[in-house]
């Protein structure tokens, strides 16, 4: 945190966060509360800027008691984090001048665009338009284009928008190619290595997935469940410094979008050489983990391998085998896997026993349904539908989860330089404003401090937090309180310090399972080799101890990016498929109520807001604690996870928004579901 002092004033810098009223909001590092910033006192702020703020008449140096935020006005943009805008383009009256319209909902400001900067664009092109005016309070900003991408309705232009607009990299440069190609051919070998070619191991992914770097294998003797978990070696193929690396540091992780994936590392290696094909000798470092009946690790072992995975297998298929034990054994599934058949049923056996005990110590499992998209060849959507997650997800889910938190323990017991994964207590002030909307469902959530009892204001277990969970399992509030109770966390993160993570309840967390695809794994798979090596000298921690800090945030940075735009492709392509429904009409249920307006999610995922002046009963009043609309006149009442039948009246794919409206014959509401009372 950065503060200046003067008599009359008090001065803080932070980044600055807009809001399409006019308003926004500087987050500044130290702070618990963000500072409210006026429309009016804004000056030029775009979103993200670093900003200087000075806080207006009142108490500086608290938040009053009426829990109001601090009140301030941005004096100075202290660096600039927006240069590039990418949106629609419109042209004006006249067709002297054009705007763009940001495609990004958090830069509400249109871009004015003289003729002799518009590069001959059309209406409705998608556009990049460079800064060159950040505009006042009567001015807009102005900019010129500088590409365009094409119209907003060619196949491909909406995905490709959402890459530029976060500035993801998309092709390699040929000589990190190049560098990747030599590396690729680097011969298998089990000199050094523990050879683990003869053990039966598979992976499990989705059908389309091609970056395989994880393998599973399993024994039980009766007594002890002997499990591997072998991952891609990825270490071995980029060597720290290289070109290669320092490519991959900068993009930090994979990035998935609808119709397309942007790798960590070019596919020479990433569904090359590095994958973990089927029946193909691979380099790997390998977790051997030895547990007991009741799921406690009594041995394990941590090494360099050379391995063959059997098969290659689907989530699909896997599932099908556990669902079937007794099917006729002539079935091509099962003359295919039959060999892993017994394997995969103690899989299932043992995953289930490590879940017990993760639950039994407080483990947090949200269930918040992911969206799977079907697109055509030229990557327009054809259906969406909410990601089945199975058992068989599970299975592998649960042997990640121990890797990486015995990964984790071995190296912080050994106090080397380390990068974890981190996920803290959650805020008690934030936990604490979820309270009265949860308990307007009847649940409570205890252990939380009261407001202004010292010492308290963050103790409550992660056990408490898992009992309101499974109470709303199958019920109607169900993802709505998971989604409540999830943004009133903290964000997981990477750090160099073994700080937990309080969603796992575990005491020693990192990412060990995806270097293919995540550069913190990457990372601490070369600080392993060296440990196993014997060659972590003094000087080469010293070396991860100077660069760790970095590598850490960056990544932490680059996650965010990439979750982001995954979202926002994900929420374009909703929008998409939801425009040839216009006028259709569904089943959902109400997931966010606000003064303007309700929320709606469709069982597909699709969400889509009812304006308060489409609800019928007249005038609303919207109660805040606890998330409600109701009508004095009618007794309507909107409640969060309240059922709701809709009619599809618009999507706008430039604002990505979408309409609903209350289907034909939903006029009049049965207050008897809402949930909890007014008062």
């Amino acid at each position: 945190m950065k503060k200046k002092v003067s008599k009359r004033t008090i001065k803080y810098i932070g980044k600055y966060s807009m809001n399409a009223r006019g308003f926004g909001f500087v987050t500044v590092d130290g702070m618990e509360q963000d500072l409210f910033i006026p429309a009016g006192q804004t000056l030029t702020a775009f979103q993200g800027d670093l900003v200087e703020v000075e806080v207006l008449p009142g108490d500086p140096h608290r938040v009053r008691s009426s829990g109001r935020r601090l009140e301030g006005a941005v004096t100075r943009i202290v660096e600039r984090a927006i240069t590039e805008v990418v949106g629609t383009f419109e042209k004006g009256q006249g067709a002297t001048f054009g705007f763009v319209i940001p495609d990004r909902v958090r830069l509400p400001q249109d871009i004015y665009i003289p003729l002799e900067s518009s590069k001959n664009a059309k209406n409705g092109d998608k556009v990049i338009a460079l800064i060159t005016d950040y505009g006042d309070e009567r001015h807009s900003p102005e900019g010129e284009i500088t590409e365009v991408l094409g119209h907003a309705g060619d196949p491909g232009v909406d995905v490709l928008s959402v890459i530029r607009a976060y500035g993801l990299p998309e092709e390699f440069p040929a000589e990190v190619l190049q560098e990747a190609r030599k590396s690729a051919i680097r011969p298998v070998t089990a000199e050094g290595r523990k050879d683990l070619r003869d053990l039966l191991m598979v992976t499990i992914d989705g059908e389309d997935s091609k970056d395989l770097d994880d393998a599973v294998s399993l024994s039980y003797d009766g007594q002890y469940y002997h499990l591997g978990v072998h991952i891609a070696d990825v270490a071995e193929y980029v060597r720290e410094g290289s070109l290669l690396d320092r490519e991959a540091l900068e993009r930090g992780t994979s990035v998935y979008l609808a119709d397309r994936v942007l790798p960590m590392l070019p596919p020479e290696l990433s569904n090359g050489s590095c994958s973990l094909n089927e029946r193909e000798d691979r380099l790997a470092l390998s977790c051997l983990m030895t547990f007991d009946g009741a799921g406690q690790e009594v041995d394990h072992e941590i090494t360099e391998s050379v391995i063959r995975t059997t098969h290659r297998m689907a989530y699909t298929g896997v599932q099908y085998l556990l669902d079937h034990p007794d099917a006729v054994e002539t079935e091509d599934m099962y003359r295919q896997y039959g060999d892993v058949l017994t394997m995969l049923q103690e899989m299932s056996s043992l995953a289930q026993v490590l879940r017990n005990v993760r639950r039994r110590r407080g483990s947090v499992d949200f269930d918040l349904p992911e969206c799977k998209l079907t697109l055509d060849e030229n990557g327009r959507v054809l259906d969406v539908q909410a990601y089945e997650h199975t058992a068989a997800n599970d299975l592998i889910e649960e042997f990640m989860l121990a890797a990486n938190e015995t990964v984790a323990k071995h190296f912080s017991w050994l106090e080397a330089p380390f990068v974890y994964r981190v996920h803290e207590e959650p805020d008690g002030e934030k936990m604490r404003a979820i309270v009265p909307t949860i308990a307007s469902f009847g649940y409570s959530l205890k252990a939380v401090g009261k407001k202004g009892s010292k010492g308290h204001q963050n103790e409550i277990h992660p056990k408490e937090v898992q009992k309101l969970l499974a109470a709303t399992v199958g019920k109607p509030e169900e993802k709505l309180i998971n989604r409540l109770v999830l943004r009133s966390m903290k964000q997981a993160r990477y750090a160099t310090a073994c700080l937990g993570h309080f969603g796992l309840a575990s005491e020693y967390y990192c990412h060990f399972t995806s270097p293919i695809r995540r550069y913190p794994d990457l990372q601490i798979h070369r600080i392993i080799k060296e440990s196993l090596r014997g060659a972590l000298s003094e000087e080469r921690v010293d070396h991860y101890r100077s660069i760790l800090d970095e590598v850490a945030d960056h990544s932490s940075k680059r996650e965010r990016r990439a979750a982001e735009s995954e979202r926002e492709t994900d929420k374009l392509k909703k929008v998409e498929y939801i425009s040839g429904h216009l006028g259709e009409c569904f089943e959902g249920i109400i997931s966010g109520v606000t003064k303007w307006g309700v929320y709606v999610e469709l069982p597909n995922t699709v969400e889509g807001m009812i304006r308060i002046n489409d609800l019928p009963g007249g005038k609303y009043i919207y109660d805040e604690e606890r998330m409600q609309l109701f009508s004095s006149r009618r007794g309507n009442i909107y409640s969060l996870g309240m059922p709701m039948k809709v009619m599809v009246a618009a999507a706008d794919p430039v604002m990505r928004t979408i309409d609903f409206v209350p289907a034909p014959g939903e006029e009049e509401v049965d207050s008897t579901v809402s949930l909890g009372p007014r008062h």
